[in-house]
Formats: C-alpha cells, sequence, structure tokens
C-alpha cells in the first residue's frame, strides 16, 4: 500500500455489513453498516478514507460524509489512489470515449455519476457548454479539479454548475447555480432526433434538457404518424417536437411551467414547424380531465411526469398517481392509437409501473397491447450493483 493511503483516516465496516456486495462492486455504504466512533462521525464531509472489511483488509478508497445516510461512496479500488487532476482526466476520458462512440453530435449526458465512477456527479454537454451537478460532498471540495479536467478532456469553453436539487441537500450542500467558465447569455439549441429543442442551462430544470429521454422520444416518434399528439409534462416539448419532426399532423404541449412551454414554442420556430405546435399552461391532471370534457382525441399521447415515487416512503402514492395518470389520458387516445407513460422514479420497479398504468388504463375504459419497454439512453450507463441508476422507464400501448 502507497504512503498516501497510509496516511489517510480509516473507517471500518461493521462484522454484520455487506463486505462481499461492496467486493462485488456496491458503491455504497450506509450509515448503519459502519463503525461509527467518535473520530469517524467528526469527519468532515468529503473527507478521503481508506474503507476496511471487519478483518480490517483495505477494500479501497471511499469518501465520507457523516451528515449523509450515504456514509461512504467507493471512489477507487485502490486505498492508495490519489485523487489529482491525472485521476479526474482518466475518468473523463473514459466517459468520453463511449459517447463519442455513440453520438456524432456532442450533446450527451458525459458523466453519469456512480456509473461513470464519478459518484455522486452528473455532467450533460451542449456543445460548446457543459453543466456540471455535484450532487455528493467530495466532488464539491474537489469542484476545481474536476472543472479543469472536464475543460481539457473535452475542450468546451463554457462550464455551469448546477448545485440545485434534492440530492444536495441529503449531502447538506447548498443551493447555488454559478458561471464557472466562460460566459452564456442565451438557451442553447439542442439537435435530437431530427427536432431542436432550447436548453436554459441556467435557469431550467435539471441541467437544462432530459437526455435520458432520447431513445423513447425517438419510438413515440415512430408512433405518431400522420397524426395527432398530446404531450403531457411536455417540459420543452420533447416527445412532441420529436413527433413533428417525424411527420406528425400537430402537436399540443402541457406542462405547468410557463418558461418551459416559452422554450418549446422557440424550438418549434426553429424547426419551421410553429404552425403545427400548440400549448397549454395547466396542471396536468386538470388538462387531462378538460381536454376530455372537450371530446379532444390524438392518435398517441404521452405522459412523462416528474418522480412522482422519489424514495421508498412516497411509492404508494407515487403508484396511486401513475394508475390515475393513465386513467385519465386513456379515453384521450382514439381508437388504435398509442399511450406512451413514463416514470423517473427510481423507488417504483418496472414491475410496480406497470401494474400501475395497466390497473389506470383498465379504469380509463380501455384494454391495450404493451408494444414497448424503454429505459434510459446508454448515455445514462446502469451500474448493475445499483438498482438506483436503472431509473427511466416508458411503456407504450396499443389501445383497442
Amino acid at each position: 500500500m502507497s504512503q498516501t493511503a497510509q496516511t489517510r483516516p480509516v473507517v471500518r465496516l461493521r462484522p454484520k455489513a455487506e463486505a462481499r456486495a461492496i467486493r462485488h462492486g456496491f458503491p455504497w455504504v450506509y450509515a448503519d453498516e459502519l463503525v461509527l466512533d467518535r473520530r469517524t462521525q467528526a469527519m468532515r464531509p468529503g473527507t478521503l478514507a481508506v474503507l476496511e472489511d471487519p478483518e480490517r483488509r483495505p477494500m479501497g478508497l471511499v469518501t465520507v460524509n457523516p451528515a449523509s445516510k450515504i456514509i461512504a461512496r467507493m471512489l477507487d479500488r485502490d486505498a492508495g489512489a490519489a485523487i489529482d487532476a491525472r485521476w479526474f482526466e482518466a475518468r473523463l476520458s473514459q466517459a468520453l470515449a463511449l459517447r463519442a462512440r455513440l453520438y456524432e453530435q456532442p450533446f450527451y449526458r458525459l458523466v453519469h455519476a456512480e456509473a461513470d465512477g464519478l459518484p455522486g456527479v452528473v455532467i450533460d454537454r451542449f456543445g460548446e457548454a457543459a453543466v456540471i451537478q455535484p450532487n455528493a460532498a467530495w466532488a464539491e471540495a474537489h469542484l476545481d479539479l474536476l472543472v479543469d479536467a472536464l475543460v481539457a478532456v473535452t475542450g468546451v469553453t463554457t462550464v455551469i454548475k448546477n448545485g440545485t436539487g434534492r440530492a444536495r441537500g441529503l449531502e447538506g450542500l447548498p443551493e447555488e447555480t454559478l458561471v464557472l467558465r466562460g460566459a452564456l447569455d442565451a438557451p442553447v439549441p439542442v439537435p435530437m432526433n431530427g427536432a431542436t429543442y432550447m436548453a436554459d442551462l441556467l435557469g431550467g430544470q435539471k441541467t437544462g434538457l432530459f437526455f435520458d429521454q432520447r431513445d423513447n422520444h425517438a419510438f413515440a416518434a415512430r408512433l405518431a404518424g400522420g397524426g395527432r399528439v398530446l404531450d403531457v409534462f411536455s417540459h420543452v416539448g420533447g416527445f412532441g417536437l420529436a413527433a413533428l419532426a417525424a411527420g406528425a399532423q400537430s402537436a399540443l404541449a402541457v406542462d405547468g411551467s410557463s418558461a418551459a412551454l416559452d422554450l418549446a414554442e422557440a424550438g418549434a420556430r426553429a424547426m419551421g414547424m410553429a404552425d403545427r405546435f400548440g400549448v397549454r399552461e395547466s396542471d396536468a391532471f386538470e388538462a387531462l380531465e378538460a381536454l376530455t370534457e372537450e371530446g379532444a382525441r390524438f392518435e398517441l399521447v404521452v405522459c412523462d411526469p416528474p418522480a412522482f415515487a422519489p424514495h421508498k416512503k412516497a411509492l404508494d402514492a407515487g403508484l396511486r398517481a401513475y394508475e390515475r395518470m393513465a386513467k385519465l389520458a386513456a379515453p384521450l387516445v382514439a381508437q388504435g392509437g398509442f399511450l406512451m407513460l413514463c416514470s423517473c422514479s427510481h423507488a417504483a420497479d418496472l414491475q410496480q409501473f406497470r401494474a400501475a398504468c395497466t390497473r389506470g388504463i383498465g379504469k380509463g375504459g380501455r384494454r391495450g397491447q404493451l408494444i414497448y419497454t424503454g429505459f434510459a439512453g446508454p448515455d445514462h450507463p446502469m451500474l448493475p450493483q445499483l438498482a438506483e441508476s436503472g431509473y427511466l422507464k416508458a411503456l407504450a400501448f396499443r389501445l383497442d
């Protein structure tokens, strides 16, 4: 073991902790699995430490945050690894190589947290700009090194820090959005699936655009044909604009955010399709009920809500919400048309989500064939040992 590892603090698993799971690739240690003596509890959030098993054998280098339920995250299986510029550049180069193989244009998720070896870190790339979400204390502490490596590896000229969201709160980190490098004064146009999306990197949701739905957008667009499309919880027009690019007759976007709908309309104008694109600012459930009363029908209806079940305690309420969504959306689908329902709730697994949707469709007076099950795109790789990294699910039904 190197001198660096010998001088680092040590944290140790309790005798009954799942050491085998960690050795086999599980990246987290929960607070009840670690020996919490006063020295460990006094560690500064983001401290680098050597993790030992109950027999005092080194397991790797972890970052410790006593204030978090995930008290330790595995950074490197080499307990003596130096977390320096070269380490960050190696991780980012590996992530970039995958995305460069997948996509011709530099618009994608570059780093997907644990699955790319940077726990708690999300980086989305928008051409010459990148947005970093440092959602873990260690990443906040090493942010300068991370930004330097990002610029060196990718050549981006603008770097935004998006320090918002529930994950940072769980780590005890403040919320803030900053321009760390370069400048940005307007939304960034993003080409994807033949459509153009306008991403607000400073004021939009998350990093400004949801790259994870790219492949599901493409599949839904195939179903649109020359028909009418309803895109509920549309954000900046994700499914609706993709459908227009694929030849849909019209698309109506429903969202509760006027800012998001303004960006969706800007995307439609950039595509030269503003005359076929409409928006409705409304609560989604209220809009579904109102459209039914109006007698509206669509060949394709898509509902892509925020996480109704962001954690286990919210699971039952979240599944009821997914069921209600399906119940209200199903009557709006024309006979022989299609309904796509999405969930980004990692607490609701695929089977639970599918069952809730199926119940809702039945309660909406319809029956359907399940023709497609989709997940996040390959720029959002799943760490097989970490179920939470496979959060996104999309189901497409053909209704009678």
